[in-house]
């Protein structure tokens, strides 16, 4: 795949500073990549580095001494128009309009594939989220993850992995049996257990169950075919939210294929599992843990940790190199015991386990936080936001927050087509440019490749946004490196933003009877680079790319 602009400028700056380190005789180990940033002030230049900083030091000489030897050497890049030396030995790097400009031909030819990358190439990651009991409608928890974490996946795979979104569906334990009571006293006009499932939605299951089955009669037969129509609404409501996943485990499996005793072995053969007070445990104190953890208990019964580390070393064992969890806010205490259990199964707790925490969701309605659903009976669910502010809305706002901190959805907001809306000032921008190409079309104003020239693009708005441009595989490959696709939206936002600046200050069309120049045409270029970059970032997120709106 070919480099980006800043990826090949990288690399040119590289290659010559080692030239000129090993041309001027100096000590020091030239670093195999150097980073650029990009000056918040142009009069800066386009890129800036501190490798002299970096470099002085080993070399014996100031930091501006050694930027003076490399800025002839960087000079000499093609494209490269004025290298400069500021401050205590910054080196300020300005290229050429043209070099910067040709930025719009590799997008447009990339096309989808302008921001994907090979950082991750060769790495499986098996990535979990939503791990749902089969018992209820999707809440709010379960809705950031659905975005989060197919965002999630999405950015991973722009990143080269080999991903595999997984779904584990709790179906084992006491909380699947009252939920079949709960589903047969619906049906059979019984009160509900007291700790058993409420809301209308047990009344509806209990209907379907009966009209499906009207000779249906035990608990167990209840809470089988309770449990098949719940997690196919699930599904569904998934499927709607545009959240898709590769694999749905079944907890139960885990205990009906033997891999829990499997898993018991494996641990076993590491020599951190022991036996104390008739109960087997495994030692994960040893990996920095709290307390060690019981597997199997005195009388025989296995453990919820025991279905963890089984399920675990099934991920490892289907090859799996990294495994991702994404957890509520009220699973903190799982972050030590899992890479304690990657541990004793022999990895490493810092590579091959990753454990994500998400923090709650307010949802804000006419000034007041709403809790209570119509359907559920407690908490709003993932069903009823998409109902109240549609997809892209709900996907959008969800995902361009950090996981790691509490976040407020105000419904009002989202549902304003104004500037104040996130997901509408971004998909405005897209449908915006996409009107100004149709009125160019019309016009016989061509952003096509062949006839685009570079040299036109001279304005230092339009250098602002090849410059915001030439950032998006950085933002998609730092997303993906640090989990965070935040990361996409706030960079969509602002790209946006600058967009629009652009717009006011450069013509993209001629006014009047004013004739077409190739001015018209490079900008026309520069409008359908960016339109593809809103739409390929929009894309990681799972939300539309509207031409209209």
């Amino acid at each position: 795949m070919e480099a980006s602009l800043t990826d090949q400028l990288s690399a040119d700056v590289q290659a010559a500073v080692a030239r000129a380190f090993a041309a001027a005789g100096f000590t020091g180990q030239v670093p195999a990549s150097i980073t650029l940033e990009r000056p918040k002030n142009r009069d800066h230049g386009d890129y800036a580095t501190s490798i002299a900083l970096q470099l002085a030091k080993e070399a014996g000489k100031s930091p501006r001494d050694v930027a003076a030897v490399l800025q002839l050497e960087i000079a000499k890049i093609a494209g490269v128009s004025a290298v400069d030396i500021a401050g205590p030995g910054f080196i300020n790097i300005t290229l050429n309009r043209a070099t910067q400009a040709e930025l719009v031909r590799t997008i447009l030819t990339k096309k989808k594939e302008y921001g994907r990358g090979k950082a991750l190439h060769g790495v499986a990651i098996n990535l979990e989220f939503i791990s749902a009991n089969p018992t209820g409608p999707l809440h709010l928890g379960h809705t950031r993850w659905a975005a989060v974490g197919d965002a999630l996946g999405r950015v991973l795979s722009a990143a080269g992995a080999a991903v595999t979104r997984e779904f584990y569906i709790n179906d084992r334990g006491r909380q699947m049996d009252l939920f079949g009571q709960s589903v047969q006293a619906a049906a059979t006009g019984q009160p509900i257990p007291e700790d058993g499932y409420q809301g209308n939605y047990i009344t509806d299951l209990a209907k379907e169950v009966v009209a499906a089955n009207p000779k249906i009669a035990t608990s167990e037969e209840f809470r089988e075919a309770a449990y098949k129509v719940q997690l196919a609404q699930q599904q569904r409501v998934l499927e709607t939210f545009h959240t898709t996943f590769d694999v749905w485990f079944s907890e139960r499996s885990l205990h009906e294929s033997g891999a829990v005793e499997h898993g018991l072995e494996k641990l076993r053969s590491q020599g951190h599992v022991f036996e104390e007070a008739g109960a087997v445990w495994l030692r994960t104190t040893d990996f920095g843990d709290d307390k060690d953890r019981v597997i199997v208990k005195e009388d025989g019964a296995l453990t919820y940790f025991a279905s963890d580390t089984a399920y675990y070393i099934n991920k490892r064992e289907r090859g799996f190199d990294i495994c991702i969890y994404m957890l509520g806010a009220d699973h903190h205490g799982y972050i030590h015991r899992l890479k304690a259990t990657a541990a004793c199964a022999g990895d490493n707790p810092e590579y091959n386990v990753e454990i994500m925490i998400g923090q709650l969701v307010k949802i804000m309605e006419g000034g007041e936080e709403l809790k209570l659903s119509k359907r559920a009976g407690t908490i709003i669910t993932l069903e009823e936001l998409v109902e109240k502010v549609g997809v892209d809305a709900a996907r959008y706002t969800l995902i361009r927050y950090p996981v790691d901190t509490p976040m407020v959805m105000d419904v009002d907001v989202l549902r304003r087509n104004t500037n104040e809306n996130p997901v509408y000032y971004v998909q405005y921008a897209h449908a915006r440019i996409a009107a100004v190409l149709r009125s160019a079309q019309e016009l016989k104003i061509g952003a096509e490749l062949d006839t685009f020239d570079p040299t036109q693009l001279i304005h230092n708005r339009e250098n602002e946004l090849l410059g915001a441009l030439a950032e998006y595989p950085r933002v998609v490959a730092s997303a993906a490196e640090f989990r965070e696709p935040h990361r996409v939206a706030r960079y969509l936002e602002e790209l946006a933003g600058v967009y629009h600046g652009f717009y006011a200050d450069c013509r993209v069309l001629p006014l009047g009877d004013e004739a077409a120049t190739a001015v018209h045409s490079a900008r026309a270029a520069l409008c359908a680079a960016t339109m593809q970059v809103l739409a390929n970032g929009l894309d990681l997120l799972g939300v539309s790319a509207p031409e209209r709106m």
